[in-house]
């Protein structure tokens, strides 16, 4: 079975699952009042130089402040010990109008990040403004392809020649992965379309007053027609017909291959039911995956890094304890790779896998998970067994997680992960006493707190509360709040 695209369209939101032989491997999501701003292009304001961390501040017209690296200003084709001895004080003033681009969107605590190396893509090309290198993807594998596509591009900007025969660009051009044996004219297509908008773009810049948003990236429905539809998916089927329409006017401009592909999907049954997708989201947004040999993996997402832990769990394999370990670990890094896809989890990622004494079975699980992570849109880069015996890999991160998009942090917990229990909060309690004790003169100290917390106080800590009070000479009375956390108490004198 091939690949499949689902979209799923609503006013509010827009949600796709990209399907890989009947099973969810990608889920995106975007809402209207929470749109990624990754790709978008602003004139934004310097509002903080930092020599310190050769970085600044730009006000893009957000909430906070984005984040720019002293890197992300100067040239591309700047030498290493140019970017090292150039402080961010030599190129950026407090102020000063910046024409930038975001590469990450705020995640958690942090600003976006841009950059002002500008790039705009279509379908099978990203135009550079700022730099005029042609390139090609390195997932195109093929010599002769890639010197084709090269040499395409290279004559089809040729036609604007200096006095010495060299041809005059407006910017550089990275052939896409997808631009794979495209055909001449759709490449020159590309181009001027590419050319057309930078145009648009820059007829905006000179007008508009930072902060403002000068060039928007696509919603999510095109950017899929654009970024991950290609020839060998077989069917993209929306569930919307407003949107199957605009789908089809897009392709035709821009992606005419796989216009063929394009189905409208009337059914009684959500379109989200196919495939178990809706079932997969639940599954994504839990700490523990359940492999069918019956190990388990252990997922830990924190705002430095994210952790797998891998578990033979009830499996207890037929030979010996290390083929146990070694078909577990086989079994995890399959389901690792098509996990953090689905999650779009990024960053930093540690991999705990059973302890494994076979150096061959070490490479064979390491060359496992490689292999599913070649599949990966998102750039994966994994630095081997480290001496603790852990994989350390990066996936780049540009989008918040499926989490992040989906959840906010327990109003319990604060994000922790665990409470206080009624036990803790309750010697807390009587710290406060008499803490209060010493401090005030009362008859009598009412303690508000949780249902869980007073309940403990009257029955397990009964014969302490009695104690307490022959201490201090004072009454102490209970009222449940019910609108109170487990953690929350107040000690109120009467």
């Amino acid at each position: 079975m091939g690949e499949e695209i689902l979209i799923n369209f609503t006013p509010m939101e827009t949600r796709i699952a990209v399907i890989e032989n009947g099973m969810p491997q990608e889920i995106y999501v975007e809402r209207v009042r929470r749109r990624g701003i990754v790709g978008n292009i602003y004139k934004g304001k310097v509002v903080r130089v930092l020599p310190g961390m050769q970085a600044a501040f730009v006000d893009i017209g957000l909430e906070r402040a984005a984040f720019i690296h002293v890197e992300d200003v100067l040239p591309q084709q700047s030498a290493p010990e140019e970017k090292g001895n150039t402080s961010i004080s030599q190129v950026l003033k407090e102020g000063q109008p910046l024409l930038v681009q975001v590469t990450k969107d705020p995640i958690g605590t942090k600003g976006a990040r841009l950059t002002t190396h500008l790039s705009i893509p279509s379908r099978y090309l990203v135009h550079m403004p700022g730099n005029q290198h042609i390139g090609v993807s390195q997932r195109i594998e093929d010599p002769e392809e890639r010197e084709r596509l090269r040499s395409v591009i290279q004559q089809a900007l040729a036609v604007n020649q200096d006095e010495d025969g060299e041809p005059v660009r407006s910017g550089g051009f990275i052939l896409r992965t997808v631009s794979e044996g495209a055909s001449e004219t759709e490449l020159k297509g590309d181009i001027q379309f590419l050319q057309r908008l930078w145009d648009a773009i820059q007829g905006k810049i000179s007008t508009a007053k930072a902060p403002a948003i000068i060039y928007e990236d696509l919603p999510l429905n095109m950017r899929a027609l654009r970024d991950m539809a290609h020839s060998g998916v077989e069917r993209i089927r929306i569930d919307s017909r407003e949107t199957y329409q605009k789908a089809r006017e897009f392709c035709a401009a821009l992606v005419p291959e796989i216009n063929s592909a394009l189905e409208y999907y009337p059914g009684e049954r959500p379109i989200f039911d196919l495939f178990n997708v809706e079932e997969e989201i639940q599954k994504a947004l839990g700490r523990k995956v359940e492999l069918k040999s019956g190990g388990y993996l252990i997922f830990d997402q924190t705002e430095a890094m994210t952790t797998v832990d891998v578990n033979t769990g009830a499996f207890v394999g037929h030979r010996n304890l290390e083929e146990t370990i070694f078909k577990t670990n086989l079994e995890a890094a399959t389901a690792i790779g098509r996990q953090l896809r689905l999650r779009n989890l990024g960053g930093i990622i540690i991999i705990d896998f059973i302890d494994m004494e076979d150096p061959d079975h070490q490479r064979q699980v390491l060359r496992t998970l490689e292999r599913m992570l070649e599949k990966d849109h998102a750039k994966c880069k994994v630095t081997g067994v480290s001496e603790l015996g852990l994989v350390e890999m990066t996936r780049k991160r540009t989008r918040e997680s499926l989490e992040q998009v989906l959840c906010e942090p327990c109003i319990q917990c604060q994000g922790r992960g665990s409470i206080k229990t009624p036990e803790t909060v309750c010697y807390e309690i009587f710290r406060e006493i008499l803490r209060q004790h010493r401090a005030y003169d009362t008859e009598t100290y009412l303690v508000l707190a949780a249902q869980s917390v007073v309940d403990y106080l009257m029955d397990d800590a009964s014969d302490h509360v009695a104690e307490l009070e022959t201490f201090i000479g004072k009454t102490i009375r209970f009222q449940v709040e019910p609108m109170y956390s487990a953690e929350h108490f107040d000690v109120v004198l009467r």
